[in-house]
Parts: structure tokens; sequence; C-alpha cells
């Protein structure tokens, strides 16, 4: 293993711990409920979808944190500003600890952050997500309401390359710079079938040099895949868990696995992944978990 030569950055976000040198703190999952096409919506519109489903879900992921010593965001998504109230004050009180706003346009994303300045919540929330193509406007929104954490995508079309996406960054932490965000994670953006491998390398590099923790929905790579391909569910399986494991071996602090209902998989898999990687932090550097619920203490004792 390495140990990154910048200070590394450990946020506390509602008690969920990101960041750090490898081995400190497990990589924290964020799985998606309410998504578009999520079984358990029946009015996406006006934010109608049957409770029962959506907490057994959510107990089911909240368990799975427990036992392997993953911990975990809730990715609250959303298309229209009508439903997002209704989908917020129910993950807020069904779940202790954060969870993600994530909009599919500015207007919902807009309408969702100023919901939860209103109620509350907002040390509780995690902004998915700042672009580096964000307009005046929501800018300014965020900045009103008070937002503290957010997730920056390094979107880059014109250059999708490591290099591509590494050129934005700057101009990103500019922008929550001017909205006074504290704890600001980076999205090394998903947007081919093979940027598993160049994505990792770039959340390496962004944690050498600037200390910041990283992340990405990995599992875009590989659904985009299964579009395409095809290819059989024990492959797509696996092929996840390759990808997902690439980049939490590289520095990944957080990953967006998808839908909710891959939790099983993904949360034995993470915690397996940093188990392995606290073990030879140890041994090599000295460094130790900051908790007795990280997954060198959990995975193996199942």
């Amino acid at each position: 293993m390495f140990k990154f030569r910048k200070e590394q950055k450990v946020y506390d976000i509602a008690g969920v711990k990101i960041g750090g040198q490898p081995g400190q703190v497990p990589t924290v999952l964020m799985g998606s409920i309410f998504y578009h096409g999520h079984d358990i919506v029946e009015d996406e519109k006006k934010g109608k979808f049957d409770k029962d489903k959506a907490e057994r879900l959510l107990k089911s992921e909240e368990e799975l944190s427990d036992e392997t010593g993953i911990p975990r965001v809730v990715d609250v998504c959303c298309s229209w500003p009508e439903a997002f109230e209704k989908y917020i004050d129910f993950v807020a009180s069904t779940i202790e600890g954060p969870f993600a706003i994530d909009g599919t346009t500015a207007e919902v994303r807009k309408a969702g952050i100023k919901y939860v300045a209103e109620v509350g919540l907002l040390d509780r929330v995690i902004y998915n997500s700042i672009t580096p193509q964000i307009k005046t406007d929501e800018l300014e929104t965020l900045k009103e309401c008070g937002l503290k954490s957010a997730i920056l995508l390094t979107l880059n079309t014109r250059n999708p390359t490591i290099r591509g996406r590494l050129e934005v960054l700057d101009k990103l932490l500019d922008v929550v710079a001017k909205a006074n965000i504290q704890n600001v994670l980076i999205d090394t953006t998903v947007l081919d079938i093979p940027d598993p491998g160049p994505v990792s390398k770039t959340m390496y590099l962004i944690k050498d040099r600037y200390g910041l923790p990283v992340g990405a929905g990995i599992h875009n790579a590989v659904e985009r895949w299964k579009k395409v391909r095809k290819i059989p569910h024990i492959k797509y399986i696996i092929a996840s868990c390759i990808a997902n494991t690439v980049s939490i071996v590289l520095g990944a602090d957080f990953i967006l696995y998808g839908p909710i209902e891959n939790a099983k998989i993904a949360y034995f898999m993470c915690g397996l992944v940093n188990a392995y990687i606290a073990y030879s932090m140890m041994q090599e550097y000295g460094i130790r978990p900051l908790t007795r619920d990280h997954p060198l203490f959990k995975v193996f004792r199942r």
C-alpha cells in the first residue's frame, strides 16, 4: 500500500467521517433511493411512494452498515421539486446520519436545498452535485442557504481524460470558496465504459496533491457496459466489484454504488477491501483505523 504525501482532510458530516489516509477511515457507501424508474415510486411528480418498502430498504442497508463497519450516506434522488420535500422528510425521519440531495436539474436541487435549510437539516445534507457549468443563481442559492457539504463533479466533456478532470478541479474549488462551502468531496466523474481506470487514478492524484476526499459513481461505467453488451448478470456483478475495488485501492473515500437494492453486494465488497487495506497500513506505516467499528474488526467475525 501507499501513504499520500499531502495531509489528508477528514470531515465529520452528521457523525459520518469521510477522508483520511488509507486504513484510517472506511470508504463511505452512498446508495440511491427514489431514483428514476425505482419500483417503490408510484408518482414521481407528486412524490408518492410505498413507505413500507422504502423503510425496509433503508433498514436493510443500515444493518449491512453495522455488520461491515462501512458508513453510509443515503442518496435521495428526485426529478420534481414538489416531490423532494416528501422524500427528504421521510429519509430524515427514518435514518440517522447524513443524506445527499440529488436532483436531476438545478431547479429541483435548489428546491431541495431551500427546504432543508428551512427545516433545519443542513448539517445532515450533502449537495449532489456542483459542476463546472453551475449557474450564478444556483450558486447564490447555495450561499444564501448556508450549505456546508457538497460533491464537486469534475465533468470535462471537451477533455474527458485524467488531465481534463484535473483541469476543471481548480475552477470548481474557486466556485465553492465563493459559496463558503466547508466540506468538499470530489467526484472524479465516470463518462465511459472503461473509465474506472482513469477515474481511479484521478482520485489518487487529487488526494496526493490536495488532500481532499474523493470518490465516484463507478457503477455507472458497468451499468453502461451492461446496457450496450447485455453481459450476463454474474459478469455484471464481478465487473462492478472489480471496478469499485480498483478505486478503493487507489484511495476512494466514498462510492456511489447505485440503486440501494445493490447494498448486500456493495457493503461486503467494500468492507473486505477496506479490511485488507487497513491491515497492510498498520504493518507498513503504523497507521491504524480511527475507530473500532472499522471493517478490519468486523468483516472477519462473521
